[in-house]
């Protein structure tokens, strides 16, 4: 029986094998979910479900409906035992990925590889990142600062103004970037630079 910890290492290196280069962003809130695995590469941001041999599908239909609300593509991680049926529990854009021991080791495979998420909601995706990698991008696209609007405005401002190919790549830099080590001094120094002024 695998549990959530045996599978995470192996499914990171795993990952990094078959994508190359990749952001690993662990248990993020999204919605009323936590993902288990927030995965960046260069033009996508992939959410990653692990359901180990322990796991149930209680919480899953729910996990699933704040997964594509907030990411481009996403895989569920599955232990031997949800293998068989897996399929039936989340949608046909969903990849599913395998993770069977062999010994001391672990074995991973692509059961299916994921599509391009159909109901993915910018908005949601946008709102993913922190307050100063929004204004890096309104800076990058040359829009005003927008100092005193709320988190919503600055999200949707940018989905008007910036093309989505372009925003793509800009989003992934930044979670490329994020530094969970000075987060709270980057928050800290914006409002501090930035309160009070227009």
């Amino acid at each position: 029986m695998l549990y959530d910890r045996d599978i995470r290492e192996p499914l990171f290196d795993f990952l990094e094998g078959a994508y190359g280069k990749v952001r690993i962003i662990e248990e993020k809130r999204m919605g009323r979910s936590r993902a288990d695995v927030v995965m960046v590469v260069p033009d996508a941001v992939i959410g990653i479900e692990i359901k180990s041999d322990a796991d149930t599908y209680a919480r899953l239909k729910r996990q699933v409906r704040d997964y594509d609300q907030h990411f481009d593509a996403n895989y569920v991680a599955v232990g031997v035992s949800h293998a068989m049926h897996i399929e039936e529990h989340v949608p046909p854009w969903w990849g599913i990925i395998t993770v069977e021991p062999d010994g001391e080791r672990v074995d991973l495979y692509i059961l299916r590889k994921a599509s391009p998420n159909p109901k993915l909601v910018p908005k949601k995706k946008l709102g993913l990142l922190w307050r100063p990698e929004l204004s890096h991008i309104l800076e990058l696209n040359r829009l005003p600062a927008y100092r005193q609007k709320s988190k919503a405005f600055v999200v949707d401002r940018i989905l008007e103004k910036v093309p989505e190919e372009i925003l793509k790549g800009q989003i992934c830099q930044e979670l490329f970037e994020r530094d969970y080590q000075m987060i709270e001094e980057t928050i800290r120094e914006y409002k501090r630079k930035y309160r009070g002024k227009k």
